[in-house]
C-alpha cells in the first residue's frame, strides 16, 4: 500500500463522517461536501492502483 491508497482511506472516511454529520443534523452543503471528500478519496486510491499496476511490470 502507498500513500495515495493512504491518502484515499482517509479522505474517504473523512468524507463519511461529514456526509453523515450532514444528514444527522440537516445540512446539504456539509453532506454534498461529504460526498465530494469521499470522490476525492476515491480518485487517490484509483492513483495508487496505477501506480501499482506500472511498478508491477
Amino acid at each position: 500500500m502507498d500513500k495515495e491508497h493512504i491518502k484515499g482511506a482517509a479522505k474517504k472516511a473523512e468524507g463519511s463522517v461529514k456526509e453523515a454529520t450532514g444528514k444527522a443534523v440537516g445540512d446539504k452543503s456539509l453532506e454534498m461536501k461529504g460526498k465530494a471528500d469521499k470522490l476525492e478519496g476515491k480518485a487517490h486510491e484509483t492513483a495508487g492502483d496505477v501506480k501499482d499496476a506500472f511498478k508491477k511490470k
